[in-house]
């Protein structure tokens, strides 16, 4: 009974349809031990003053910890956290959300909250303010006089608006971490600071990757064959060493080679290289700088390179002309990260996503993606062999209450899962559900679940009144 109770009140925490008196109640829960408010409870969207209130005043700090990572929240409501007593919840107000969807961008604190951690007496806490991916850039730039050493060099990502005298200041700055970190930001356009960090075993690779790359330096890297990766891809590289490396016996400096940006099509593909299977085109800088800028989208997008292609495939930005382009690309990768960051998706691209992949991720796609298909489903999948697809019949709005029941009982847990959860489940078997294991949760949340029994729910769990 106990996996029983902890999975059905788990499920009604999340409920959309959860009265107001029943989600007080469930803040308020302080049993001891390890039972405490369901994470769904103190992530939910659109918590009232009333329940923020509760949250803050918990005394289980995992309870305000939980509420701390909050993607749902507003980032005034987390930031009345900035005080709290432990600096567990500090730490976690200071690192923000875990965000797990690449569609989802996290609002980050106000400023003036983030001065504060930065300041705080605890230095987890400090640590995970710079380590936090949901900084607003602002911020960022303000850190670049502060008096850490740690901050200072995370203010280089800003590196872009800060003022030349900020710049100048980083680039002198008495520890040698933020002077390199700086050196790496102004080697693009800077030989001698590039010559100066080609020099140095820590900083070599990434300044020959992108820095104003003398000649001297670049001649005498392919002499002794040191960093050729990263030497193929400068974009400063002079035209005949570019193509001393194009024919370089190591695979991996012509393929390094055959994406750089100023070369042909012709010429590109005249390169003898392999791309993995799996390789995303993450090392494709210029196109990954670029997803937003539509002559760098066009050319990536329509080029036969497949890391061109697949690195053009993850910006949401991509115009109709050019997502046609990419979807009717025969390459799993690119349908995959079309499938994750593009919006308007064609559904036959999702669907071949949706049949390779299965699993967790394409449950995931076929309930957050917008253009996911719904219409046609039941008569398509609901009596299809395989249960991942039979879960799909119950996207469909014509699917019937006897349908959804009939895949109540269906072979497939996550099948029966998704009918547990569908409001068209008839009121009988959504009680019934309650009481199995594996259905409790779905049935929880299921919209239609009345107010009587999810106030059972809460009852049979030890949740007072």
């Amino acid at each position: 009974m106990v996996a029983f109770h902890a999975s059905a009140l788990d499920g009604v925490a999340r409920n959309s349809a959860l009265p107001t008196p029943l989600l007080l109640r469930l803040l308020a829960f302080h049993g001891g031990g390890d039972r405490r408010p369901p994470r769904g409870a103190l992530q939910r969207a659109g918590l009232s003053e009333s329940a923020v209130r509760l949250i803050l005043a918990h005394p289980d700090p995992g309870v305000r910890i939980d509420f701390a990572m909050s993607a749902r929240a507003e980032p005034a409501q987390r930031a009345r956290l900035a005080d709290d007593p432990s600096f567990k919840v500090r730490a976690a107000l200071a690192y923000g959300p875990e965000a797990y969807d690449p569609r989802t961008k996290v609002a980050p604190l106000p400023d003036a909250v983030c001065v504060r951690l930065l300041d705080d007496p605890a230095p987890a806490v400090r640590t995970a303010l710079l380590d936090s991916p949901h900084l607003a850039s602002s911020f960022v730039a303000s850190m670049a006089a502060h008096r850490s050493s740690a901050a200072r060099r995370e203010a280089v990502r800003a590196w872009e608006i800060l003022p030349p005298g900020e710049r100048s200041a980083l680039l002198a700055d008495p520890d040698p971490e933020v002077r390199r970190a700086a050196a790496l930001w102004e080697c693009r356009r800077d030989a001698r600071v590039t010559a100066e960090l080609v020099r140095d075993p820590k900083s070599a690779a990434d300044a020959l990757r992108r820095g104003l790359v003398l000649r001297t330096d670049a001649e005498r890297c392919v002499a002794e064959r040191t960093h050729l990766v990263a030497l193929a891809g400068n974009p400063s590289l002079p035209a005949d060493l570019v193509e001393r490396l194009a024919v370089d016996s190591d695979a991996a400096v012509r393929l390094a080679v055959s994406a750089r940006p100023e070369l042909d099509e012709t010429r590109r593909m005249a390169i003898d290289f392999a791309a993995g299977d799996f390789d995303r085109g993450d090392s494709v800088q210029w196109v990954r700088d670029g997803l937003a800028d539509p002559e760098v989208l066009g050319r990536a997008a329509a080029s036969a390179h497949p890391l061109l292609r697949r690195a053009a495939a993850r910006s949401p930005h991509l115009p109709p002309d050019l997502l046609g382009l990419l979807a009717r690309v025969e390459d799993p990768v690119v349908e995959d990260l079309l499938g994750i960051h593009h919006p308007d998706t064609p559904e036959e691209v999702l669907m071949r996503v949706y049949a390779r992949l299965g699993g967790t991720f394409s449950a995931w796609m076929a309930e957050t993606h917008p253009r996911f298909p719904r219409e046609g489903l039941a008569a398509r999948y609901a009596d299809h062999p395989d249960g991942n697809y039979r879960r799909l019949a119950v996207r469909d709005p014509a699917a019937t209450p006897a349908l959804i029941e009939r895949l109540s009982h269906d072979p497939a847990v996550w099948t029966r899962q998704a009918a547990a959860g569908d409001p068209r489940l008839p009121l009988h078997r959504l009680r019934e559900a309650l009481h199995i294991p594996e259905l409790a949760s779905s049935a929880g949340v299921n919209p239609a679940l009345p107010e009587d029994e999810m106030a059972a729910v809460l009852n049979r769990t030890g949740v007072p009144a």
